[in-house]
Order: C-alpha cells, then structure tokens, then sequence
C-alpha cells in the first residue's frame, strides 16, 4: 500500500507531491514512485525535510539520473524555480544491477552513466512524458518502469529472499530486533546482516531504528492529542527519553519541538 507522507517531516510545506504504485512489471523491484512539482517564486526556495526510507532511490529529473543510498540523518532539498523529479524508491532485488556496493553510496549519491546510451534514453522518455501535459505522471512512470525492468532483467531467488528480508524489517511492526526478523525468515541473524550489507548498505537495527522513527514522527504530528510516552511504549521505545534520544540524534530536535513546529 503507497502511503502517501510517510517519511516527510513537514507535509502541509511540500509542493505538488505524488506517490504512484509502481506497475505489476517492476513490483519486485519498485516500492513506488514519487513525484514531486514545484513552481517557486523567483527569489524563494522551499526547503523539503525527509526522514527517508532506508533504501536507495533511482531519480529522474530534466538534468540527469541519480542513484541516491540511504542516509543516516534527515536530508533536505532546497527547491528553487520551477521543476519536477520521478523517483524510484528501489526494492533489494533492483539494487545488484545499478551498484555493486550500496554501503558506499550511504549519505550521499552519484550521476547513473552506464551505460551511457540507456541512461540517456531513459532522461529523454521520462523528460517527454512529463512534458505531455494530463497524464504526464503516470506516463513516466511506464516509461521509468519498463526501463527498470530491462536493466534488471529476470530476479533470482536470492533477490526474493532479500526482498522479504526488508518487507519485514520495514513492515512488521511487532519485529523489533534482528533477533526477531531473523527468526521470522527462517535465517541467522549473520546471514540477515550479509544480505542487508549487500542490498542496502545498513545493518538490520540500523533498519529497524529507522521504520520506528517514521513512524513515531508520524504520529506525532498527526496525533497532538496523544501524549509521548504513550507513543514510545506503543513502538517500543523503552521510555519517553529513548524516543527523545532517537529523535534528537537524527532529526536534531525533540520530539515536543516537532509536534509544536509541524503543526504551524
């Protein structure tokens, strides 16, 4: 199910913002699209806070395709003009085909060239598409998605295995160690930290830490009536301080701050 905010601090700030399903071909491959417009006026930027997803994305603009791996911190674009981007939030099983290393790409990203000559089909269709006036978004995201799917090619059963690895790192709420995702998949937890390296860059606490942390920005914000602890204990935090302590070390505020800030 593509939830639509999840993730982005401040959504009442954001421009145009879209997340599409990704089509049944790359279903294996694509968590969703996302696609965000902007028209800002001359002389303004609009700054766009995210406490991302731990996974790398695959972004379109009329400029360049970027492969972007997971970051450790809330990071920002400062949008500025006017302008779109198609992203690709990626499943495991996509990742082996565009980087052989995903830990090195951690907080930071890099220009898509090879091949030079998909690469560059890939900006011009994505570019016409969203160009094409009414439809434009769902357009791109064929053309992004049949792309994808030839560059990846068929997917291998360890791909599947890594795939389901994340779907309940990021998905099973009562999964709250490696430990317990471990015994859930049927592996050791040495195996379990091998293909999150491999896939994603983290290890799988680092993974978990992080869909607790979208969660409870989440309900912050969209609950002002329930009180912090009540939150904590709800996702697992062993006390109010340790969801404090979470928030401060990747977010930089407290948790009462965000609930204040998030509501103007």
């Amino acid at each position: 199910m593509v939830n639509p905010t999840r993730g982005v601090l401040y959504p009442a700030r954001l421009p145009e913002f879209h997340r599409l399903p990704a089509p049944a071909e790359v279903a294996e491959l694509v968590v969703w699209f996302w696609i965000p417009e902007w028209d800002i006026a001359a002389g303004r930027s609009s700054r766009q806070e995210m406490v991302a997803y731990p996974a790398l994305n695959l972004v379109v603009d009329a400029d360049a395709v970027m492969l972007s791996g997971v970051t450790t911190r809330v990071s920002h674009r400062d949008l500025r003009g006017r302008g779109w981007a198609v992203g690709a939030l990626l499943r495991p099983a996509a990742v082996a085909a565009l980087i052989d290393d995903p830990a090195a790409l951690i907080d930071g990203e890099r220009a898509l060239t090879a091949p030079e000559s998909a690469v560059a089909a890939l900006r011009h269709d994505v570019v016409a598409a969203m160009d094409s006036g009414d439809g434009r978004r769902e357009r791109a995201v064929e053309v992004f998605a049949r792309w994808l799917a030839d560059r990846v090619g068929a997917v291998s059963e360890p791909d599947r295995q890594a795939n389901a690895l994340t779907d309940v790192l990021m998905d099973d709420a009562a999964v709250l160690t490696p430990e317990e995702a471990a015994t859930r998949l049927g592996v050791s937890v040495r195996t379990l930290q091998r293909m999150t390296h491999r896939h994603v860059g983290i290890s799988p606490a680092a993974m978990i830490r992080r869909r607790r942390l979208q969660e409870a920005a989440q309900r912050v914000r969209d609950q002002p009536g329930v009180d912090l602890a009540s939150i904590a204990a709800d996702l697992g935090y062993s006390d109010h301080a340790h969801l404090t302590r979470d928030f401060q070390s990747v977010l930089g505020i407290a948790p009462r701050v965000y609930r204040a800030e998030s509501s103007l």
